[in-house]
Protein backbone atom coordinates (compact mmCIF):
# COMPACT_ATOMS: atom_id res chain seq x y z
CA UNK A 1 0.00 0.00 0.00
CA UNK A 2 1.37 3.40 -0.97
CA UNK A 3 1.37 6.18 1.61
CA UNK A 4 1.03 9.80 0.65
CA UNK A 5 4.06 11.93 1.45
CA UNK A 6 3.38 14.83 3.75
CA UNK A 7 3.45 18.21 2.05
CA UNK A 8 6.00 20.48 3.65
CA UNK A 9 4.51 23.66 5.04
CA UNK A 10 6.43 26.83 5.92
CA UNK A 11 5.36 29.36 8.50
CA UNK A 12 5.19 33.06 7.63
CA UNK A 13 4.88 35.51 10.49
CA UNK A 14 4.17 39.11 9.57
CA UNK A 15 2.86 42.33 11.00
CA UNK A 16 -0.10 43.82 9.18
CA UNK A 17 -2.38 46.81 9.51
CA UNK A 18 -5.45 45.76 11.54
CA UNK A 19 -7.81 47.06 8.84
CA UNK A 20 -6.07 44.91 6.21
CA UNK A 21 -6.23 41.91 8.55
CA UNK A 22 -9.96 42.40 9.01
CA UNK A 23 -10.45 42.73 5.24
CA UNK A 24 -8.60 39.44 4.69
CA UNK A 25 -10.75 37.78 7.36
CA UNK A 26 -13.89 39.03 5.63
CA UNK A 27 -12.68 37.93 2.20
CA UNK A 28 -11.80 34.51 3.59
CA UNK A 29 -15.22 34.13 5.19
CA UNK A 30 -16.99 35.05 1.94
CA UNK A 31 -15.01 32.36 0.07
CA UNK A 32 -15.31 29.83 2.93
CA UNK A 33 -11.53 29.73 3.36
CA UNK A 34 -9.19 30.01 6.29
CA UNK A 35 -7.24 33.26 6.58
CA UNK A 36 -4.03 31.35 5.81
CA UNK A 37 -5.54 29.82 2.68
CA UNK A 38 -6.93 33.20 1.58
CA UNK A 39 -3.49 34.79 1.92
CA UNK A 40 -1.99 31.93 -0.11
CA UNK A 41 -4.63 32.36 -2.82
CA UNK A 42 -3.97 36.10 -2.99
CA UNK A 43 -0.21 35.54 -3.26
CA UNK A 44 -0.71 32.93 -5.99
CA UNK A 45 -3.01 35.30 -7.94
CA UNK A 46 -0.47 38.11 -7.67
CA UNK A 47 2.41 35.89 -8.78
CA UNK A 48 0.36 34.60 -11.70
CA UNK A 49 -0.50 38.15 -12.79
CA UNK A 50 3.16 39.19 -12.55
CA UNK A 51 4.48 36.10 -14.32
CA UNK A 52 6.31 34.87 -11.23
CA UNK A 53 6.51 31.07 -11.28
CA UNK A 54 5.82 29.09 -8.11
CA UNK A 55 7.80 25.86 -7.82
CA UNK A 56 5.24 23.28 -6.70
CA UNK A 57 6.32 20.43 -4.43
CA UNK A 58 5.87 16.95 -5.83
CA UNK A 59 3.11 14.93 -4.20
CA UNK A 60 5.38 11.94 -3.56
CA UNK A 61 9.02 11.78 -2.60
CA UNK A 62 11.53 9.70 -4.55
CA UNK A 63 11.54 7.23 -1.62
CA UNK A 64 7.83 6.53 -2.03
CA UNK A 65 7.98 6.16 -5.80
CA UNK A 66 9.95 2.93 -5.51
CA UNK A 67 8.01 1.40 -2.60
Amino acid sequence: MRRMAKTKISTLNLRINPAIKEAVREAAAIEHRSVANMVEVLIRRHCDQQGIPIQEQSKTSSRNQHG
